[in-house]
Parts: C-alpha cells; structure tokens; sequence
C-alpha cells in the first residue's frame, strides 16, 4: 500500500472541497440513484468467474490492429485513434486529446495480474506529441495507469478530472497548474472554443483499501466543429437521458461496452444497454469501448462487439467498430471495419 501506485487519499483543501459536493455523503462519493455494486453474493460470483469463464475470454491469437501512421494521424485535424479498452486518441482544432490512457501492457497493481492481449499495445509513451488535454474518467488501473501517467508527464499541458483525482497526480509529480479538478454539472472554459462539462456516471472508484473517496465522471467534450460525449464506467441510469437533454445531439458518443455481467449489471452496462444509452443521448454515432484489450469479465472477448452490433443493428443506431490504431475521420463517422473480431475469434 505504500508503493505510489496505489496513489494518495485526499486531504487539505482538497478534502474540504471533496466534503462539499453534493455527490459526497457520510464519507463516500454516492450515485445518483442506489447503486449495489453486486447482485449475488460474491462466493457465486467468484464461482462463475473463474469456473465458469468463457474459454476465448482471451483471443487465441494475436489481436488485429493497425500500425498507428502518425504523420497522417497529426495532419488532419478531426481524427481519433482507438488503442483498445477505453484509450483513444482524437485529434481535432488543433489540440491533441488523450483520455485514460493505459500503455504500460498491465490493468492491474499485480506484476503480471491482468495482461493486454497479444497485438493490443500499439503505441507507447513516446510515441505521443505534446497532449493539450489529458482526461481520465476515474481512478481505477484500468483506466489510470501509473507508469503510463509517471512517463506522459513532461508531455502533458493539462489534466481534466474530476473530485479527489488530482491527489494521485501531485502525488506522482503533476503540478497544480497542470490539474483541472471539478465535480458533476462544473463547466470548464479551455480555450481556442474548446469547453468541457463533468457530467454523471454510475460506477465507484478507488486504487487501494479505500473506495469511493474520488469521484468518477463522464465528460461532455465541445470543440470549435464537434460535440462529443466521453463516457467513462457507467452502469445504465436516467442520466444518460438527462445528458442528452441539456447536451444533444451529439455526433459522437463513446460508450463503455465489455467486461460486464448481470453480477455488476449496476456498474457496467450490457451491450444492449450502451445502445439505449447512445439513444437517451441523441448520439448521431456510437462508438463502443471497454474492449479487445482485458480479460476484465467472463464473457469471450468478442462478444460485447457481437452483441453491440446486433443491438444497434436493431434498434437503428450508427455505429463505428475500429480496428485498434485505425485512423478515424471525425468528419466523415463510417464503420469500415464491421465485423474485424470474426477474423481473429476464429
């Protein structure tokens, strides 16, 4: 518990700060809406999980990807990269955005606990330019990875996230100035037409013994020529529809979509439900993450892009499916790889 990567619990003003948002009470950062982080008792989950998991919970080859060509990447300014799970890379006015990114090849504070997949790490930190904006979403090591942070620090112009986080950051040398630290409905100004709104998830957080002292957040991204929804972890709720409300259309949201089970069906959505979700959003095109590069659940590792395609299919809603490290046209959102897991599943 000692070693940095377990991060800092708030304190000082910070905690003040922390003890003042109406998301926090008697202690803990709370959901909006009641929140049981399991459904059955954990001896039955623990059961499925490791004697009841599917047996290509993990490809059985490598991964397809594509070789990240950064020249191009950095040329057009409306472009997004997917890097598997929940790290993307967009590319748009001028500024270069990079959210929960997670390179160091592990999702977990165990050497060798939670692996990516053969052929899902495309990129490393040096790979990256300058990042104006870095968002993480929560603090969990799947989506905040100490060695990626420690090695992006020089290159970072400033962090959006949201209550407690910024503890982690300054505790692994991120300046104050460099930390944009808000709670739900705060509107962040960036400049050149750049403005972000932290907006509700249903999920929890937490690196060590204690959870739930950092809040988790989603973020509504507008830029000189896109409105983008950045969802981070998130059950399915009422506030997706209230986002869309105050918020929508969107052109593009990115939704969670993996590692998830009826067991904590409250903390992450099925992949029917991240199709609803894009919908209570007005989401012109969904594009589904949380996948392809973790075992974090039982299911097989392509199920969630089988069973979000079909959901979409259905229920009529846009959708991309990138191969990791495929080049994205924000402007022109069409799915050139439909189907790219069969290939790989087989």
């Amino acid at each position: 518990m000692l070693h940095p990567l377990f991060g800092k619990k708030p304190k000082g003003n910070r905690l003040k700060k922390i003890q003042a948002s109406p998301q926090y009470k008697n202690g803990k950062f709370r959901n909006t809406n009641n929140t049981p982080q399991l459904t059955q008792p954990l001896s039955k989950v623990l059961y499925e999980f490791f004697f009841k998991k599917s047996k290509e919970s993990k490809p059985l080859q490598q991964i397809d990807n594509i070789v990240v060509d950064w020249s191009k990447l950095l040329q057009n300014n409306n472009n997004l990269v997917w890097f598997g799970h929940s790290s993307y890379f967009i590319r748009t006015a001028e500024k270069n955005i990079l959210v929960d990114p997670v390179f160091s090849g592990s999702a977990s504070p165990i050497p060798n606990g939670i692996k990516a997949f053969n052929g899902s790490d495309v990129v490393v930190v040096n790979d990256f330019p300058v990042i104006d904006y870095l968002f993480i979403t929560h603090d969990h090591y799947d989506h905040m990875d100490y060695e990626t942070l420690k090695q992006l620090k020089p290159k970072v112009k400033k962090v959006i996230v949201a209550l407690g986080v910024g503890s982690h950051l300054e505790h692994w040398g991120y300046k104050p100035e460099q930390i944009i630290e808000k709670d739900w409905w705060d509107v962040v100004n960036l400049d050149d037409g750049f403005e972000v709104t932290l907006t509700p998830a249903r999920h929890f957080s937490g690196r060590s013994i204690w959870s739930a002292n950092t809040l988790w957040t989603s973020f509504v991204l507008k830029t000189p020529t896109h409105q983008l929804f950045l969802g981070g972890d998130s059950g399915y709720d009422n506030h997706f529809k209230t986002i869309g409300e105050k918020f929508g259309p969107f052109d593009l949201a990115i939704l969670e979509n993996g590692q998830y089970n009826k067991s904590w069906k409250h903390i992450h959505m099925m992949p029917e439900e991240t199709v609803q979700a894009a919908k209570d959003l007005n989401a012109k095109v969904l594009l589904p993450i949380h996948s392809a590069k973790f075992a974090l659940s039982d299911h097989s590792w392509y199920e969630p892009l089988e069973r979000v395609s079909a959901a979409a299919e259905k229920e009529n809603q846009q959708l991309i499916t990138p191969i990791i490290g495929e080049i994205i046209n924000l402007n022109n959102l069409i799915n050139t790889s439909p189907n790219w897991w069969k290939k790989t599943s087989k």
